[in-house]
C-alpha cells in the first residue's frame, strides 16, 4: 500500500504525542486499536512494553512472543477478555467509528483499573484542510479523509467520556495547530 506524501509525517506528529505516555507504562501489554496495515506503533514501541496487540480490519499478519495482531471491523465490542490491558492507544481511529460510545465503553472493560487510554482525533478545525489536502493537493489519503464520520473538539470529547463509565478523561491538548486532540483517560478502580 502507497502512502500519501504527508501521511508519514502526520503519523510521526502523532507518535511524538504519545511516545511520553508509553513510556509511562513500562513493561505493559498495550493495545493499539486500529494499528492499519504495517502495525507502525507496535513496532516502535516494542522495546518498551512486554506484549502488544494490534487490531484493525487492514491489520498485517503478526504472531511472535511480544506481538499480535488481530484482523477485525471494530463495530462495537472488542474481542478481548475484561481487565486485559494496561494501555490502550487509538491514533487517528475515533473519528472512523460508526459507534465511537460504543468502543470507549470497550476499552474501559479491557482496561486494567489504572490503566490508561490515549487517543488523538482531529478536531473540526482540521476538516477544510484535511478535505483541501486530500481532494484537491492529493497529499493525503482521499479514502482516509472521505471515511470521517464525524470531528472532535474539547467539549465534544469531555461529553463522550462523561457517558462512559469506569473511563475519566484525565488531559486533553490541542496540536498541530489545533487540528488535533489528544486525550489522556484513566480506568478507574
Amino acid at each position: 500500500m502507497k502512502e500519501q506524501l504527508l501521511e508519514p509525517l502526520l503519523r510521526s506528529m502523532r507518535l511524538r504525542q504519545v511516545l511520553p505516555y508509553i513510556k509511562k507504562y513500562p513493561h505493559c501489554r498495550l493495545l493499539d486499536i486500529g494499528c492499519g496495515w504495517e502495525a507502525r506503533l507496535l513496532h516502535a514501541v516494542e522495546p518498551s512494553i512486554a506484549q502488544g496487540v494490534g487490531i484493525d480490519f487492514k491489520a498485517p499478519t503478526i504472531s511472535n512472543d511480544k506481538l499480535t495482531t488481530v484482523s477485525t471491523r471494530m463495530d462495537k465490542r472488542l474481542p478481548f477478555e475484561d481487565a486485559s490491558f494496561d494501555l490502550i492507544t487509538m491514533l487517528a481511529v475515533l473519528e472512523h467509528l460508526e459507534h465511537p460510545e460504543a468502543i470507549l465503553r470497550e476499552c474501559a472493560r479491557v482496561l486494567r483499573p489504572g490503566g490508561g487510554l490515549l487517543l488523538t482525533v482531529p478536531s473540526w478545525h482540521a476538516k477544510p484542510v484535511l478535505e483541501f489536502l486530500a481532494f484537491k493537493a492529493g497529499i493525503v489519503s482521499a479514502e482516509e479523509i472521505r471515511d470521517h464520520k464525524r470531528y472532535f473538539n474539547r467539549e465534544d470529547l469531555y461529553k463522550i467520556f462523561d457517558s462512559i463509565n469506569g473511563l475519566n478523561l484525565k488531559e486533553h491538548f490541542y496540536f498541530q495547530w489545533r487540528f488535533n486532540n489528544r486525550v489522556f483517560a484513566l480506568r478507574g478502580a
